[in-house]
């Protein structure tokens, strides 16, 4: 059917229903809240006036009311909570900060915590419920009706950042022998379906997948053609134990939109869909990041107790570490006292190898995590990476020894920075990789202690080096 002219009363009306109220007012350009519009809602708030605040709020998609309570402070939350608790749902819950929302339900009587996780998604009710301590999450459990606890507990049940806690139990499952147009007329029926999928999971007697039929497929197919004709066998099974890192990579390898995920019996008990992907791959990208900083989870609702925590640990090692290189500097205090310019030099060689060595160790965690670096191309990259450092390190060692050379009138000293230089920053190369791959053959996560010991190595390496090379050389006699 086409349409020749629509109607302009009609366009403009569809607009003006798509567009959400009081947009103006609160979002600006780059669709974030307004500050104006922020400090409104906390006047009213302060105020006690919670009519005028759910006048404000009230038309707020669901993650623009998510991000009002991020930028409040956590004792102005319970107050907003209480005067918008109509606009509470479980679509706003799901669009909460971890943090957030933790702090926001354990304010929250039991009861209404377990309406609202029965409204959720079950992966969406396990991340509300997996941070609360154990007797409040006993308690929530038990305001719940008896199916969705049981499928809470279950999730639970399984390792955290597993394809269990991820996965919905909301999919649609037929068994082989039906027909397309048995499945069509099931569909229509639509008792008890998931309200979104994609796709349909094939079943046998066993309830294990033996194929899938995507919706397009379905609505072009026949009535009288069997499922077992049409549908496609092959397909990527996640087992329910899988972490949800390798969980991404699966979905990136094949470009998925769901998949089936199965227990230990092969049955089929859900499914991830991209969307739950989307976030995990942000998720994890942004970990592996702060992790190699040393920043713990990074969020900025982390309680400064746990951000403290996280990261004056890795301060203090990186105290221990330089101590080894303090070490080093102090055996040849004799040369450096006989040639300044050694004290002065000596960090520009330290400095430059840890800038490579960061380099490299920041290429190495990302080809572990995409499971581009594996066993069989270890030697591979570990010989490119050699190649590269060579020639990162002539270029620099040729700069820095000719500049060395002109600005002290010591040619002999240019040489020996700039030997030292190439040294340094073959060794960071190295270091960049072999450390990963060694933590992570070793079971650990390269992200996490990485940059500690490719610091200490460049750090001991480029004053070693340029030091040692200055003795040996005779520069200092």
């Amino acid at each position: 059917m086409t349409v020749d002219k629509l109607d302009p009363d009609l366009l403009e009306g569809a607009a003006a229903a798509a567009e959400p109220a009081h947009e103006s007012d609160s979002l600006d350009a780059e669709n974030t809240l307004k500050p104006e519009f922020v400090r409104r809602v906390r006047d009213g708030l302060e105020a006690g006036e919670n009519d005028a605040v759910y006048g404000l709020v009230e038309g707020l998609h669901p993650a623009d009311i998510a991000d009002l309570f991020e930028l409040l402070d956590s004792d102005e939350r319970p107050a907003l909570a209480i005067a918008i608790s109509d606009l509470m749902g479980s679509e706003v819950y799901a669009e909460l900060n971890d943090y957030v929302r933790e702090d926001i339900v354990e304010q929250l009587p039991a009861e209404t915590v377990a309406d609202i996780a029965e409204q959720l998604d079950t992966d969406d009710a396990v991340a509300m419920l997996e941070d609360l301590d154990e007797e409040d999450q006993q308690a929530v459990l038990a305001e719940m009706e008896p199916e969705d606890r049981a499928a809470i507990e279950t999730a639970l049940s399984y390792p955290e950042e597993s394809a269990g806690r991820l996965m919905s139990r909301d999919f649609v499952a037929v068994p082989e022998h039906m027909t397309v147009g048995d499945l069509i007329d099931f569909l229509r029926d639509g008792r008890d379906l998931a309200n979104e999928f994609w796709e349909v999971f094939i079943v046998d007697a066993r309830f294990h997948p033996v194929g899938t039929c995507a919706l397009s497929w379905i609505l072009r197919t026949p009535r009288s053609i069997a499922l077992t004709d049409v549908m496609q066998r092959d397909q990527t099974l996640i087992p329910v134990t899988m972490d949800q890192e390798e969980v991404a990579l699966r979905f990136q390898k094949y470009a998925l939109i769901s998949a089936a995920v199965v227990d230990a019996d092969g049955r089929l008990v859900g499914q991830i869909t991209v969307d739950d992907v989307v976030h995990i791959i942000q998720e994890e990208a942004g970990e592996d990041v702060l992790l190699l900083s040393g920043a713990g989870e990074g969020d900025i609702n982390e309680p400064i107790r746990d951000s403290y925590v996280a990261r004056v640990r890795w301060l203090i090692a990186n105290l221990a570490t330089a101590l080894l290189g303090a070490t080093i500097i102090s055996s040849f205090g004799g040369a450096i006292e006989k040639l300044v310019a050694l004290a002065a030099l000596s960090p520009m060689v330290a400095s430059i190898g840890g800038n490579a060595g960061t380099q490299t160790m920041a290429v190495a965690v990302r080809a572990l995590a995409t499971n581009q670096l594996t066993r069989t191309n270890t030697t591979r990259i570990l010989l490119r990476e050699f190649r590269v450092a060579v020639l990162n390190g002539v270029t620099v060692a040729t700069l820095i020894g000719v500049a060395t050379a002109l600005v002290f009138s010591n040619p002999l000293l240019g040489v020996v920075i700039g030997t030292a230089v190439v040294v340094n920053i073959i060794t960071a190369g190295l270091a960049g990789v072999v450390v990963p791959v060694t933590l992570d053959r070793l079971g650990q996560d390269p992200a996490v202690a990485s940059s500690v010991f490719v610091t200490m190595i460049t750090d001991s390496m480029g004053f070693f080096a340029f030091l040692g090379l200055a003795v040996a050389s005779g520069l200092v006699g």
